[in-house]
């Protein structure tokens, strides 16, 4: 079980996430807010310097927290598709293997069956242009997208036969209403490449790990029990709230849990979700 995190949830300035990271022991990061801009967004020449400062810093890149698949499915895929190029060059250049994606917004109010058909052109095209580049996509199961629920995460996984990948997000699934731990893990189990640490209350409040519902302890401790390889396990707090948290999970949060920075926030999940396993 290799530690990764969402860096930018600890600061917006780059070179103060890697700083944290070195501070705390973590060799790795999720890339994905760089000086207050999405990985997406930034500019060919800006990620040569975030090269830089990862080498100077010696912190690798374990995935490419990207946004792709966040993204109306009733919109023009071909400008999506020209950004998923960006992320895909991008993390050749960071050396980074995984890259996260989305299954596309519905809708509101519309039966998601009535866009099977486009979400699996579109996740086609996303995953053929991944493999161009030898990077694999996982998916995160998130409210409002396609492959919100454990069954439909577990549909899109099985049609694409092993070129569809998971990550596991045992706290987006209890904001959803769903429980993790045991038989949604067991299902989608043979196709997690990582997971995203983060915990909750399924009355809608994000929590620190191992405070929540998550069942963070009981599904690594099965993971590693029986994988066949390192994988990576990302820290992804969400105490702080920050734009788009509340549209996110789509439940307005009465958080029992308070901090006063977003890195007062990080440093206690990080502790906890360590002491889970110590």
């Amino acid at each position: 079980m290799i530690l990764s995190a969402f860096a930018d949830e600890y600061c917006d300035d780059f070179c103060g996430q890697l700083e944290f990271l070195n501070r705390e022991g973590i060799g790795f990061i999720e890339i994905r807010g760089v000086n207050g801009k999405n990985i997406s967004t930034l500019s060919e020449s800006e990620a040569k310097e975030c090269k830089k400062e990862l080498d100077k810093a010696g912190i690798k890149v374990s995935s490419m927290g990207s946004p792709l698949g966040k993204y109306p499915i009733e919109d023009d895929i071909n400008p999506h598709l020209d950004t998923a190029k960006k992320i895909f060059e991008f993390a050749n250049l960071f050396g980074a293997k995984l890259c996260r994606v989305f299954s596309f917004y519905m809708p509101e109010g519309k039966n998601p069956d009535d866009y099977k058909e486009k979400v699996y052109e579109n996740l086609e095209k996303l995953i053929c242009l991944s493999e161009q580049y030898g990077v694999s996509l996982c998916h995160e199961n998130e409210w409002g997208i396609y492959g919100q629920s454990p069954e439909k995460c577990l549909e899109l996984i099985n049609s694409f036969d092993g070129r569809f990948h998971t990550v596991f997000d045992m706290g987006n699934y209890v904001l959803d209403g769903y429980k993790p731990w045991k038989e949604n893990y067991e299902s989608l189990k043979h196709s997690i490449r990582y997971f995203h640490i983060k915990d909750a209350l399924s009355a809608g409040a994000i929590v620190p790990a191992g405070c929540g519902e998550a069942n963070i302890k009981e599904i690594l401790s099965d993971y590693q029990s029986t994988a066949n390889s390192d994988f990576f396990v990302s820290i992804e707090p969400h105490l702080q709230t920050f734009s788009g948290l509340n549209q996110l999970a789509g439940k307005n949060f009465d958080n029992p849990y308070k901090f006063e920075t977003k890195e007062k926030a990080f440093e206690e999940d990080l502790r906890l979700f360590r002491a889970l396993f110590n």
